[in-house]
């Protein structure tokens, strides 16, 4: 698999210095920090994770806005391919089959469309055996970061925006477990 590095929020155009976000934010203790990596070769980017007792919601089941929250995330990095930031305006989860937690489950998203600022995306969760256990799509909007978080980046206008190249060149297995 060709990987691209689905790390956080930055764009080519926006560097955050931290990144606290609940479901990848590796500055977030309490957080999931799942980690994205795109295959170039299914124009899809893909997580690979286990969810722990903590997400628990059926006996034995992860929690729906666990699974919501995997699916939001990993369609939103769908949006990394064109250099956006660009928030959840609204999504609609399929719950195919009880998520199982303490099992290997992957994410994948993809594109669907772009029609100016609004990105149509979608995701879904499967087991270790490839069964679709949850299905999404979502319209994300794209933003001026700059312009709406400023006041969250506490650093002078002109430096935050600044020109991304690939990121630090590390990768990783894009496994985790989330305990």
């Amino acid at each position: 698999m060709s990987t691209h590095q689905g790390r956080g929020h930055d764009t080519r155009y926006v560097r955050m210095q931290r990144n606290y976000c609940f479901a990848c934010g590796r500055d977030n203790l309490d957080g999931m920090r799942l980690r994205f990596a795109y295959d170039r070769e299914r124009a899809r980017f893909v997580c690979r994770f286990r969810l722990g007792k903590r997400y628990t919601g059926p006996p034995g089941h992860a929690h729906g806005g666990i699974i919501a929250t995997v699916l939001d995330e990993a369609m939103g990095k769908v949006n990394k391919l064109r250099h956006v930031v660009a928030l959840t305006s609204t999504i609609r989860v399929d719950f195919l089959k009880p998520v199982p937690l303490n099992q290997p489950l992957r994410v994948e998203s993809r594109e669907v469309r772009v029609r100016g600022r609004y990105h149509t995306n979608a995701a879904e969760i499967l087991d270790g055996k490839g069964q679709r256990l949850a299905h999404s799509e979502g319209v994300f909007v794209a933003i001026d970061p700059e312009r709406r978080f400023a006041k969250f980046l506490n650093r002078p206008r002109s430096t935050q925006q600044t020109a991304l190249g690939p990121r630090d060149g590390r990768r990783g297995t894009g496994k985790r477990h989330l305990g």
